[in-house]
């Protein structure tokens, strides 16, 4: 019997657990940390923001300079003095003065609160060195104010470890003032293309060859996930030449990834190679990516995934990514909404189909080619995968689907 995708999923979690306890780590600069996962919980240096300052442009003022009180109108008239740039450092302001201030300025000691230009009389500020006054409205104290800390404070967490780096971690990181960070050195993984049929991109294609894109597919998946990938030749049909490429690598290997030789077919180099191994070979109620391999070669953790591409990277997508996220805290998951079909589609009983398509604006998806699992023009004119359960055979154009976002 067929095994379910979340059984499965769960199945390459389990084979992947003992990564959680990979303890290597290594600084890095903070660009080259992007995708990486935090080693160790990172403490604010500094307050952000580490002063007060300005929202807005405007003046700066001290607010009871513009309460109200009997026989006045409204707000005040102020004596306009020098203007707060962003990066200066203000004097004191005194009593009855505005100054101009530029969003993110620094605030001057003595001023709470800060009154938009738009709201200003005139509503320009008035050239440097000229004497000039300003009516205000009435505000109250801290009015479009970013009080110092009020983002984060010094000596609190600021990532907490296992975080996943991206863009925005990283930004933090530099408004902290740090340039490097610690992380954890990345999985390391073996990835072998097996098969007579395939040859390197780049040499001559003899008749009944293709080229191999399943290595420059799934390395290209693991480095933009942050592992580390080492690649070793192709390996043709004979099981001994692929014991003896698998064997030859010496380094530290988390992981060996194989593409092909996993099906029920004659040739099948992978079984036979792995006879002897605790690796088993399932089928996934899946299509496609049906046929896996999953066990351990030598003790290292062996994934085998099918030789077709696309069934190689939608393998990665719905077994090794989501494992490793929940093991290692990297590789992200990939983004999921729910999106309309802009067609009709139809999915075998009983099988988890995943399909490749097109997100449009308006929230509809759009099929990239049909279910076949060589279609690699398809997948490259694709920027989703549309997920059909294994209970639905059907669905209308306009139906709801699940979508993850390559």
């Amino acid at each position: 019997m067929a095994r379910s995708v979340a059984a499965h999923r769960q199945a390459v979690q389990e084979l992947l657990s003992g990564l959680a306890d990979h303890e290597s780590t290594e600084k890095l600069p903070l660009i080259a940390a992007l995708g990486r996962v935090l080693a160790a919980d990172v403490l604010a240096p500094l307050s952000l923001p580490p002063f007060a300052n300005s929202q807005m442009d405007g003046f700066a003022v001290r607010a009871a300079d513009l309460a109200p009180h009997a026989g006045s109108d409204v707000g005040a008239e102020l004596t306009v003095v020098d203007p707060v740039p962003a990066g200066a450092a203000p004097v004191r302001l005194i009593p009855g003065t505005a100054a101009p201030i530029m969003t993110g300025a620094m605030m001057p000691e003595g001023a709470d609160a800060v009154v938009p230009i738009e709201q200003a009389v005139p509503d320009v500020f008035p050239a440097p060195g000229v004497a000039a006054t300003v009516r205000l409205p009435t505000t109250e104290p801290g009015t479009f104010v970013r009080d110092a800390g009020s983002d984060i404070s010094a000596g609190t967490v600021a990532l907490r470890a296992g975080t996943a780096l991206g863009p925005g971690q990283l930004g933090l990181l530099a408004a902290l003032g740090m340039t490097a960070v610690e992380v954890r050195t990345p999985v390391h993984v073996l990835l072998v293309t097996t098969g007579d049929e395939v040859v390197e991109p780049g040499t001559s294609l003899p008749e009944g060859k293709i080229y191999d894109s399943n290595g420059t597919l799934l390395e290209a998946a693991m480095l933009q996930s942050g592992l580390h990938v080492t690649r070793t030749g192709i390996s043709g049909d004979d099981p001994a030449e692929l014991l003896a490429l698998l064997r030859s690598r010496s380094g530290t290997i988390d992981l060996i990834v194989s593409t092909g030789g996993v099906s029920k077919g004659a040739y099948e180099v992978v079984r036979q190679a792995m006879k002897g191994q605790p690796v088993e070979f399932v089928s996934v109620a899946m299509q496609p990516g049906g046929p896996q391999g999953i066990g351990t070669f030598d003790g290292l953790p062996f994934l085998g995934f099918p030789g077709n591409p696309v069934s190689c990277l939608v393998s990665f997508e719905m077994f090794l990514r989501p494992a490793l996220a929940a093991v290692v805290g990297s590789p992200a998951l990939r983004p999921s909404l729910q999106a309309r079909l802009a067609e009709s589609l139809t999915s075998p009983a009983g099988k988890h189909q995943v399909r490749r398509g097109t997100l449009l604006p308006g929230g509809m998806v759009r099929l990239e080619g049909g279910p076949g699992s060589h279609l690699i023009h398809a997948l490259a004119n694709s920027n989703a995968l549309v997920q059909v359960p294994a209970a639905v055979t059907e669905l209308d154009a306009g139906a709801e689907v699940e979508v993850w976002m390559l």
